[in-house]
């Protein structure tokens, strides 16, 4: 199902590789959320925030600093706190021994190296996770807009133009478009709204020969950028309450033969350099030309292994 990807992040990649201009409108409208009682703070891969503070607008800028400071001390905070509860809790297992003590020695431990690694990344640490996505969370998506390709940030889990936000809730695997259902569930997008997700590997949750889950990650053999199919809509609150969403799914098939011999029983579809302006311009009165882009699909090999 692609719950997660690591994604071409940042707009230079697009513009280099496919010529496309950034939509910086819908970046800033993204990325400026609301201070106050309702703050709209979104998710998104450091790397799309690194870039934004180098070629956002100066205001965009100033604003996401801010958003790191804000962040910065928070998690200085949590660091300081839950050190604070280790080192009472290995106090008292001095005199005693208890499962809360215990306990808060593993959970302490656990939450500071968890907020230590978000305050590495804050301060500039690079890492590979620095440009993954999961649902829910914004990344960059390619479409065509007025003969040009345009990029826009979207949130990986797609809400259908006209159907109520609860559907985020009702139906959380909405990131996943199934190739057999898109005349059905996703017929306003599939002929009429197209996208695509450049990304270098994804993953995929497996349940393990122990019974527990475990995570693999596919990776190309060719090491080439995946160009994954993918659908989008624009949802408009009819009351004006909410804001405009802009959010897109990855289109899925029958398993390719290692991805299926790895456990998985869905691969997304990667298409064709060649076929990126066609998928990109649906016509919806020919949506066997659609399928016929899918059945020309690559096939790469999908090398697996268990994601760190």
């Amino acid at each position: 199902m692609c719950y997660s990807a690591q994604v071409h992040a940042e707009f230079k990649q697009f513009q280099r590789e496919f010529g496309a201009v950034m939509d910086l409108n819908e970046y800033v409208r993204v990325f400026w959320w609301r201070e106050g009682k309702d703050p709209r703070r979104i998710k998104a891969p450091r790397q799309m925030i690194r870039e934004l503070l180098e070629i956002g607008p100066p205001d965009l800028q100033a604003r996401l600093r801010a958003a790191d400071a804000e962040d910065t001390d928070a998690l200085t905070r949590e660091i300081f706190d839950q050190r604070r509860r280790v080192a009472d809790a290995e106090r008292a297992l001095q005199v005693k021994e208890t499962k809360k003590a215990l306990n808060d020695v593993r959970v302490g431990t656990n939450k500071v190296e968890a907020a230590q690694r978000k305050l590495d990344t804050l301060k500039g640490k690079v890492s590979p996770g620095d440009s993954r996505i999961f649902p829910g969370v914004y990344g960059p998506v390619m479409v065509s807009e007025g003969g040009k390709r345009v990029v826009k940030p979207m949130r990986y889990q797609c809400r259908p133009a006209g159907k109520p936000s609860f559907y985020d809730v009702k139906y959380p695997g909405t990131y996943n478009a199934r190739r057999d259902n898109l005349e059905g569930f996703w017929k306003g997008q599939f002929g009429y709204t197209h996208g695509i997700m450049v990304a270098d590997r994804f993953y995929e949750n497996m349940e393990g020969p122990d019974g527990k889950n475990h995570v693999l990650e596919f990776v190309p053999r060719t090491q080439e950028p995946m160009l994954i199919a993918c659908l989008w809509s624009h949802w408009v609150d009819p009351t004006g309450a909410e804001p405009d969403l802009l959010s897109f799914a990855a289109i899925t098939d029958d398993p390719e033969p290692e991805v299926a011999a790895a456990g998985h029983d869905r691969t997304i579809i990667n298409i064709k350099p060649k076929h990126i302006d066609a998928w990109l311009n649906p016509d919806p009165r020919n949506l066997q030309a659609l399928y016929d882009i899918f059945d020309d699909k690559r096939h790469p090999f999908y090398e697996h292994r268990k994601a760190a």
